[in-house]
């Protein structure tokens, strides 16, 4: 699934050209990362906005357009108003296809209501994981990983060693062992700790915003309210 961000080169760097820019209905942002340099840019909200309320846009690599010429990139990071609709700044990392990427990516959980637990055994599936960090080639980065509960035994976990994951994927732990995806606990019983949870028990959640992973290039430093550009 390809997604397209158009932008443009912003001209005006500071606080208070990223506060005109907000009032513009506009995005102050930055590409960094590869071997070019730090490109600050400006994106139209609206189409932005939307385009990140789809689980895909902070899972996948994006087609950037920057006036016209293309590249790919990651989202990293970005600034929400605290109160407000508003994205306040946005962060880009560029891609390179030659290097290993790191990025948090969806779990999408099938046949809960077809295994012999919930069925038969009166359990009720727990998603403990909603998404997990893979390290992997750009080409081969998968937009979500599927979780098959068909099997899962009342009282029982699936484990992220139990993932079906695609070629050149692996998971990123960062030291835990072998952390719990989903539990199958039967209702009326003292449920399982989860000593490796690491997420809210939702379903169905979409991969929240992308962080700048430890490996990855420091990012420039944004505005001092909203993530923007120093002050020239």
């Amino acid at each position: 699934m390809k997604i397209e961000v158009i932008a443009s080169t912003r001209k005006l760097q500071g606080t208070g050209a990223s506060r005109r820019l907000r009032r513009a209905n506009k995005v102050p942002g930055v590409i960094y990362g590869g071997d070019k340099p730090v490109s600050v840019i400006e994106i139209d909200h609206n189409p932005l906005f939307h385009a990140m309320r789809k689980e895909a846009f902070h899972a996948s690599i994006l087609d950037m357009k920057l006036d016209g010429a293309a590249e790919q990139v990651l989202l990293r990071d970005y600034t929400m108003h605290p109160f407000r609709q508003q994205i306040q700044h946005i962060d880009f990392q560029r891609v390179d296809p030659k290097k290993p990427i790191h990025l948090r990516v969806p779990l999408h959980f099938l046949n809960a209501g077809e295994s012999e637990a919930v069925k038969f055994g009166g359990a009720m599936v727990s998603h403990v994981l909603n998404d997990v960090e893979v390290a992997c080639l750009p080409k081969d980065l998968p937009e979500f990983i599927e979780v098959d509960l068909k099997d899962i035994a009342a009282g029982h976990s699936i484990h992220v060693a139990d993932l079906k994951l695609p070629a050149g994927v692996r998971i990123v732990t960062h030291g835990k062992e072998n952390p719990v995806v989903a539990t199958a606990t039967v209702r009326g019983k003292e449920e399982e700790v989860v000593a490796d949870a690491a997420a809210p028990t939702a379903a169905d959640v979409p991969a929240t915003a992308q962080k700048k992973p430890a490996d990855a290039a420091a990012a420039p430093a944004k505005d001092a309210k909203a993530g923007g550009d120093k002050k020239k």
